[in-house]
């Protein structure tokens, strides 16, 4: 994908979800929120945080129990790991599967920007079939980088990313927090 087709692709994206957000019956947002939604905040467009990557799958995937911001449970398999590099410095992070027929993949992570610009329990990747190279390997775009639901209301139960997914590094890339109507002054 050329760079300009990327960005058109993101910022299309972007659109869609902001629309979704502020009109769609389904959206996340309460009801008595959505006529002063006026769109997300993103990190700009950073093509050095999209990566074309080998997902290091696992032999014999783990079966893992995951808590949620509920204080319930979700189990998920710890399908494989995803290695690269960011400003010199190399980290990884595991993806996971709900069964091990899908082929998506789920990449919670958490990372330095987490409780000053973006959601502090962490951002998700959800990577899709799609989401593959002719090669095999994944775009695992930071990008996309986006807010579970229960960033936007309590109602919503969202599982909590592993200690294994948290990086010591800044990702400025994707959503940031959402603070709703009046800017975090409720």
């Amino acid at each position: 994908m050329t760079d300009d087709a990327w960005l058109d692709a993101l910022r299309t994206h972007r659109e869609e979800k902001d629309r979704y957000l502020a009109a769609d019956r389904n959206s996340p947002i309460p009801p008595d929120q959505r006529e002063f939604f006026d769109g997300l905040d993103y990190f700009d467009p950073d093509p050095a945080l999209r990566f074309e990557l080998e997902l290091r799958a696992y032999d014999d995937p783990e079966r893992i129990t995951i808590g949620t911001s509920t204080d319930g449970e979700r189990e998920y398999l710890a399908w494989g790991r995803f290695e690269f590099e960011v400003d010199g410095e190399a980290y990884s992070l595991d993806a996971y599967r709900a069964d091990a027929d899908e082929d998506r993949l789920w990449v919670p992570f958490r990372d330095e920007t987490n409780t000053e610009e973006t959601y502090g329990a962490g951002r998700y990747l959800d990577l899709e079939a799609a989401d593959r190279t002719d090669d095999g390997r994944w775009v695992v775009d930071f990008n996309d980088a986006y807010n579970p639901f229960c960033a936007y209301s309590p109602r919503y139960e969202c599982p909590l990313v592993p200690m294994e997914n948290w990086l010591e590094v800044r990702i400025e890339a994707g959503e940031k927090d959402y603070e709703g109507p009046g800017g975090g002054d409720e």
